[in-house]
């Protein structure tokens, strides 16, 4: 099939071909039919299969066959609504319609948090016919009274499963109740919990349901790979992988934000050019390393998961878990950012004895077996035994062998909030020697530039015109351990997951040891949750820490006398009873794609 097949304005077409883009992908050759019939539509599909041409290309479409109405100030009506988890990608998706719209009388912005509201507001009284916005600014101008959204014709939510991970879901329905009951409604979302469907249900009418792959899976082009790792040689294995590789561009994922600053910190000192991303920079900060790293200036992209999500980038190589995720969602949206439009990508998780039940759960929630790579100067050392991992003021269980004790756990709770404590204390001394604003602080330091991260704001500082309210969730870092979520934690499937695999640990718990090496060639890593607290949590992250509470003990039980299915012929490493691998696993499969797709 071909775009002209798809009944689509001539001027729409041109413009999709100037991109270079002749084929549609399947999402869009399923779901832009059904849109341009009027029908609302459940979209299943991850990053990178084109899906935001898949409701860009039909919403222009029908937009400019009729003419735009009025909103209240006597500008233009807004007709179509695009709502997104995050500010990077409510301008990823606007950059989409521009380029789609560029021979088109269509007039588009986008609105989020962190830059200034008053020039915000002036273009909404003057109006556009496409709006796409975050939640949370867009409620601050509806609650002010400068948002009309009663000429509503056409509502997508985008990443719904991320918007309801990062608790926007009230927020969403306020939004609901605002437009008209009679519009076209559209969502989409990579994975399925069961509080997407029940939105889904009471948000889409009679819709059409358009998946292009399986259910909680991960794009078949990506290659994934485990790399094994000692607790303290993280970083070190992630720079080496990336000097020995040389590689030029990837995306490293940390757990939080300090992690962040951290990793990026070290890969700098040693050669390779990196920069920090997430909640705490400021909005001018994130785009610029974002276009840093893009142009190829910045080597490495170390970020949080919710700040990456709004990274684009067609031929982004390589992705690197250098904290594993202790919910297995995060892992398919994560390694969505590379292997996108058709292109193959490369997915490396480095997996310490602290992490080994989070990524046995990924693996049953994937409903794949990941092959595993062997550095064996990176492994574990002798003795090495999983230990809980602190997230803020919380401790989680991420091991594969049964959870200590409760005692231990809240004192290695008090041990992270202590330690937590030191170092806002530490990194408050330097700060305030500093604030006559010298231009000698170097990236350690560096509040918004490069690793280092700024002082925890409160709302209090936020009420100057045009900074983020409190209703501005975007640049909040949702702490999985404590957030209120409507699925168990990675660690917690891994304890009630049915008919589990054994326990594969490479040493220090009750699982099989990991074997021995294979070749070095091709293998990817990448920077790794030293599991530190965060001392740079933002009052959103406070709040998270008043709300419900989930329990300490973030899963990865098994059973003591479980005996492991280890990776290849060697004994397990560590302090736990040795067990001979009786499994194996084949290499990385190589996966090819079309690259002639719109995304």
């Amino acid at each position: 099939m071909k775009f002209e097949e798809l009944n689509l304005a001539p001027a729409i077409i041109k413009a999709v071909l100037e991109q270079g883009y002749e084929t549609p992908t399947p999402i869009q050759a399923q779901a832009i039919p059904l849109v341009l019939n009027g029908q609302d539509l459940l979209g299943g599909a991850q990053t990178g299969t084109g899906k935001t041409a898949a409701f860009v290309l039909p919403m222009l479409h029908k937009l400019s066959a009729s003419e735009a109405p009025r909103n209240k100030f006597g500008g233009t009506g807004i007709r179509a609504l695009v709502l997104t988890p995050t500010r990077e990608l409510a301008a990823q998706v606007e950059e989409s319609v521009t380029v789609y719209g560029k021979y088109l009388e269509l007039s588009s912005a986008a609105i989020f948090g962190g830059v200034g509201m008053n020039p915000q507001i002036s273009r909404m009284k003057k109006g556009v016919d496409i709006l796409v916005a975050t939640p949370g600014r867009l409620l601050d101008l509806m609650q002010q009274g400068m948002l009309d959204l009663s000429q509503v014709q056409i509502l997508v939510l985008d990443e719904a499963d991320r918007m309801l991970d990062m608790g926007f879901i009230h927020d969403v329905k306020k939004v609901l109740a605002a437009v008209p009951k009679d519009k076209q409604s559209l969502l989409f979302s990579a994975t399925f919990s069961d509080e997407i469907r029940e939105l889904a249900a009471t948000l889409l009418k009679d819709p059409q349901t358009v998946q292009v792959t399986p259910r909680n899976t991960t794009v078949q082009r990506i290659s994934q790979l485990i790399h094994p790792v000692g607790r303290g040689k993280k970083k070190a294995l992630l720079a080496h992988i990336i000097q020995e590789h040389n590689w030029s561009q990837v995306l490293v994922f940390t757990r939080t934000k300090f992690g962040a600053n951290n990793v990026a910190d070290f890969l700098t000192k040693n050669g390779i050019n990196a920069m920090a991303l997430h909640g705490n920079k400021s909005q001018s900060a994130r785009t610029q390393a974002l276009a840093d790293f893009k142009s190829g200036d910045v080597r490495a992209l170390v970020a949080t998961d919710i700040a990456a999500r709004g990274i684009d980038i067609d031929d982004l190589p390589h992705v690197v878990n250098y904290d594993i995720p202790n919910v297995c969602e995060d892992y398919v949206h994560r390694i969505g950012r590379t292997g996108r439009a058709g292109a193959e990508g490369q997915a490396v998780s480095l997996v310490s004895l602290d992490e080994e039940g989070f990524m046995q759960a990924i693996e049953r929630f994937t409903k794949q077996d990941i092959p595993v790579q062997i550095f064996e100067s990176f492994m574990p050392e002798p003795g090495e035994k999983a230990e809980p991992i602190a997230m803020g003021r919380q401790t989680i269980w991420g091991g594969a062998g049964k959870p200590p004790s409760r005692d231990v756990m809240m004192a290695a709770a008090k041990a992270a909030r202590t330690e937590m404590l030191t170092r806002v204390r530490e990194s408050k001394g330097p700060r305030s020697a500093n604030n006559s604003g010298a231009p000698n602080r170097g990236p350690a330091a560096g509040g918004r530039n490069n690793g280092g991260g700024r002082k925890p704001r409160s709302f209090n500082n936020d009420s100057r015109a045009g900074a983020s309210g409190p209703d501005d969730y975007d640049n909040a870092e949702v702490d999985h351990s404590v957030q209120p979520r409507s699925h168990l934690s990675a660690a917690e499937q891994a304890v009630r997951a049915p008919g589990q695999r054994p326990a594969r640990g490479y040493g220090g718990g009750n699982g099989g040891g990991y074997g021995g090496p294979v070749g070095l060639g091709g293998g990817t890593s990448r920077t790794a949750g030293t599991g530190q607290p965060d001392p740079m949590r933002t009052s959103v992250d406070m709040m998270a820490d008043r709300g419900a509470r989930r329990s300490n003990f973030g899963g990865g039980n098994r059973k003591p006398n479980a005996t492991g299915g280890g990776f290849g012929g060697g004994a397990g490493f560590g302090g736990g009873p040795g067990r001979t691998g009786g499994g194996n696993r084949s290499g990385s499969r190589g996966r090819s794609g079309n690259s002639g797709s719109a995304r």
